[in-house]
């Protein structure tokens, strides 16, 4: 595979700027779909903007999606102060809408999905947020994509230049890398995972924080 065209969800948080800004940057990468509610705020020749307010109501034969080689979803809330029902609407429920969609336009693609360290892949922890995570990707894994990768990162340092990092967190970017590298990487390392996991693939589907390094390398 040459360079590789790329829709892109997020892009107006941390994870999902941070990632967007690696492909904007890398060779390897000759276009970005961003799929927001509202304007990212980066101009780029290779990017591209779809504002649709709500996912849901993306259509599955929306061509607007259709010509691309993968997807990276990095859209998500946190669960803080959500009951179940409505976590699972938008975790669950919207992630799996937009992937049937994506993949509708482009049944060769590859998906690659931002989960979280700690899912719980048997749906039956105590912890809310990993059961939702779990069954997502355990459906997203089902829907027939060339290849679908759950990342399942744990302290993300943003890229330089990023304007969407929480003024709680950015006291604390320095602190991880330093004492927990074993439990961190960069946002950079994201990236470029997501874009080798489409060029090269990786053995596993599900990655966590040493196979992501392992495969921005």
């Amino acid at each position: 595979m040459n360079s590789i065209k790329i829709i892109l969800t997020g892009a107006t948080g941390m994870v999902g700027e941070g990632v967007l800004m690696e492909c904007l940057e890398n060779p390897n990468v000759s276009e970005v779909l961003s799929v927001s509610r509202k304007p990212c705020g980066k101009k780029h020749a290779k990017l591209k903007e779809y504002i649709i307010p709500d996912f849901l109501n993306i259509g599955l034969n929306d061509e607007n999606l259709k010509g691309y080689d993968a997807c990276f979803f990095c859209a998500g809330i946190s669960s803080v102060g959500m009951n179940e029902e409505d976590y699972t609407k938008i975790t669950y429920g919207t992630t799996l809408h937009f992937a049937k969609a994506v993949l509708n336009q482009n049944p060769d693609m590859v998906f690659n999905y931002v989960s979280g360290a700690h899912t719980d892949k048997t749906e039956s922890g105590k912890l809310m947020w990993a059961r939702v995570k779990g069954r997502t990707e355990n459906a997203l894994r089902k829907l027939g994509f060339r290849s679908e990768y759950n990342f399942r990162p744990g302290f993300m340092k943003p890229v330089e230049g990023q304007v969407n990092v929480k003024w709680f967190f950015k006291p604390f970017i320095w602190f991880f890398p330093v004492l927990l590298p074993s439990k961190s990487l960069t946002l950079h390392d994201v990236g470029k995972a997501m874009i080798n996991a489409v060029k090269k693939g990786y053995p596993t589907s599900t990655l966590e924080i040493k196979d992501i390094k392992n495969l921005a390398i």
